[in-house]
């Protein structure tokens, strides 16, 4: 039953699309700019960076603030060893309704932001490997879309290692697979939300994003 409980209230959080929310504050609908995702990236190209870091921030807390609600909640009421499982319901719900809102006819935006909250509440020890993953080639090539899908495969292999050695609390071995399969789950979503800037990055056309507003719009022309 907590399990139910933990994937409502996480993608009800999701539904709060950040996006949105600035763009209707500031008179424009980030779907109707740039690449009409809902996403970060759009916003840092369409809008600035200033604007991209607002709703970034914002889709990141959401998941961690969902998450760690949701273990406190249930921390002393379920045995240490399903407190995990807790934290990893919550995550598929906040990134389905970030992903998936009903509201918007189920099209959202892809879930690396989310993504990133997800590993801020999950352990310390990912939140490292995130920045040296995504940042990383993000560095070295400028294609948000490679180093998001690179930090997303090194969180499943990262997790599914730390399980089996013991770092995720006292999870069970059918804990720990419940939570391997959730993961994999995700990690193939991500791919596929990615699909079409996978397609780009192996044809050689995929834009790159810069943390300059000027290189931005450079970029653009």
């Amino acid at each position: 039953m907590y399990r139910i409980i933990c994937l409502i209230v996480g993608y009800c959080f999701g539904l709060l699309q950040f996006s949105i929310i600035y763009g209707k504050l500031k008179g424009f609908d980030i779907r109707k700019e740039g690449s009409g995702n809902a996403g970060t990236t759009n916003m840092i190209r369409s809008k600035g960076v200033s604007a991209g870091l607002a709703v970034f921030l914002g889709d990141v807390l959401k998941a961690t603030v969902a998450i760690l609600l949701m273990y406190f909640i249930f921390q002393g009421r379920l045995p240490d060893s399903e407190l995990y499982i807790v934290k990893i319901w919550t995550a598929l719900g906040v990134i389905l309704g970030h992903d998936y809102p009903f509201y918007l006819n189920f099209k959202g935006g892809k879930g690396i932001a989310s993504t990133a909250g997800f590993i801020i509440a999950w352990h310390w020890a990912c939140v490292i490997m995130g920045f040296i993953t995504f940042f990383t080639p993000y560095l070295i090539t400028k294609y948000v879309s490679l180093g998001s899908l690179c930090l997303y495969s090194a969180f499943m292999i990262m997790t599914v290692i730390m399980g089996q050695l013991g770092y995720l609390g006292a999870t069970t071995q059918a804990g720990l697979i419940e939570i391997y399969v959730i993961l994999f789950g995700l990690t193939l979503l991500a791919f596929y939300q990615h699909r079409g800037n996978i397609q780009r990055l192996l044809d050689g056309t995929e834009r790159k994003t810069y943390l300059s507003n000027k290189k931005n719009h450079v970029s653009a022309d």
